[in-house]
Order: structure tokens, then C-alpha cells, then sequence
């Protein structure tokens, strides 16, 4: 693969160790003797890094040099990937970068040396803003009868339109509507599998009529109402 004829040479490669950890709480500032590369496999950590604030999730991760303080704040559950591995160019400053799709899974084939030669050939970031999609789920999950336009997604995290597309896009591989449209059939084939009927489960799920609800979810599930109360 190109990135091992690339990085061959990389002094910290073979040195690399990678792993899943869980978060939940706060972290007091410390610093470690290795690097550290970290990205968000699940939730979001927020970080205090030599006294700036800043943050990692799914689609922006962060390398942290040897010698540098931080702490972290994270909710219950967060799941973070970390690569440990000795300082070495590349590693020696602090830098934001966009997480290679192929690392955006919490199981990977690769080894960790594979890992982090993604890592040290992903662009740099810039400063994102966070984006809590467990608030927003909340949120929207509470009121799905209501109108969900894009608009008012994302005026709840106070970014523009087109900021608000991209970043949720970048974060989930989905278009806002496409996550939208998931959440309320999620909850519909709940409801009918658990008897409700089909015009009261359209109307509290945010489809117009029973019939919109029943093509929705032949065309995007392949089910049938009926198959669904049958399942229970």
C-alpha cells in the first residue's frame, strides 16, 4: 500500500501502539513522555490543550506532542481512539486533522504503524465548531410530529445553512434530511410493532397520512405495516 512505501522510514511507525478507550468525566491537565493522536469513535471529548480549548470526534482528530499539557471532559460512553507512539517529525506539533474514512470505525484491520501513516498524511483543520448530534437527536426525537427543516437544525447550534450541511455531512456520511427521515422511521416501526396503529404512528412520527407513512416505508425499508404488527 502507498502508505507504507511513504512512511517507511518513519522512526515511530513500528513503535506505534493503537487502541479503544472509553471516557466519561473530567480529567485534571497532564502530560504524557510519548505523543498522542485522538479521535472521537463515538461522542465527542472536549479538550484543554496548553490552555486552549478545543475538541476531537468522528471526522476531526488532534495530535498532542510529548511534553504538552491537556485535559479532556467527556459524556458518559464517549469512545476514543488513541495511537500512542514516540516523537518524531510529524508528531512534534500540536495539529488538527480530518480523520481518514477508512479510521472512522471502531474495528480496523489495520496495524497501528498503518494507522497513524493515514494519520500523518490527512489534511490539517482548522478549528471546527462542535456539533452535539446526542443533544440535537434528543431534541428532535422529542418533537418528530413537528417540521424539521434544515433551517431550523441548524439554527439550534447556531451555524448558517451550508456551515450546518457540511459539518453534519462531514460528521455522519448523511445529509441532515436523510438522518431526519432515519429517525422518524425508526420510530415508527417501533410504535407499530408494539400495536400502535398506522394513522396515529404517521401523525406522531411527522408524516402527513397513513399512506405517507406506509410508502415510506416500503420505499426505504422494503416493510409493510402489517409485517411489522405480525413481527410483534
Amino acid at each position: 500500500m502507498q502508505f507504507r512505501k511513504t512512511f517507511a522510514a518513519h522512526p515511530a511507525l513500528e513503535q506505534a501502539q493503537a487502541s479503544v478507550r472509553s471516557y466519561s468525566g473530567e480529567h485534571q491537565a497532564h502530560a504524557h513522555e510519548h505523543a498522542q493522536i485522538l479521535f472521537a469513535l463515538q461522542g465527542r471529548m472536549e479538550l484543554e490543550v496548553s490552555g486552549q480549548s478545543s475538541f476531537v470526534d468522528s471526522a476531526c482528530g488532534m495530535v498532542i506532542p510529548a511534553g504538552t499539557a491537556h485535559g479532556y471532559l467527556a459524556q458518559p460512553q464517549t469512545q476514543v481512539f488513541v495511537i500512542d507512539a514516540p516523537m518524531a517529525s510529524g508528531l512534534d506539533k500540536l495539529r488538527r486533522f480530518a480523520v481518514p474514512p477508512p479510521l472512522r470505525f471502531p474495528v480496523s484491520s489495520l496495524s497501528a504503524a498503518a494507522q497513524m501513516a493515514l494519520v500523518l498524511q490527512a489534511p490539517s483543520l482548522l478549528q471546527r465548531r462542535a456539533l452535539n448530534l446526542q443533544l440535537l437527536q434528543q431534541q428532535v426525537q422529542a418533537a418528530l410530529h413537528e417540521s424539521w427543516p434544515t433551517a431550523r437544525l441548524a439554527a439550534m447550534v447556531h451555524l448558517s445553512v451550508a456551515q450546518f450541511h457540511a459539518r453534519f455531512v462531514e460528521l455522519t456520511a448523511n445529509t441532515p434530511q436523510d438522518w431526519l427521515r432515519n429517525l422518524r422511521l425508526d420510530a415508527a416501526c417501533q410504535q407499530l410493532r408494539q400495536g400502535a396503529a398506522l394513522e396515529a404512528t404517521a401523525l406522531r412520527c411527522g408524516y402527513a397520512s397513513a399512506s405517507a407513512l406506509a410508502y415510506a416505508l416500503r420505499r426505504d425499508r422494503g416493510l409493510r405495516s402489517r409485517q411489522l404488527k405480525a413481527s410483534r
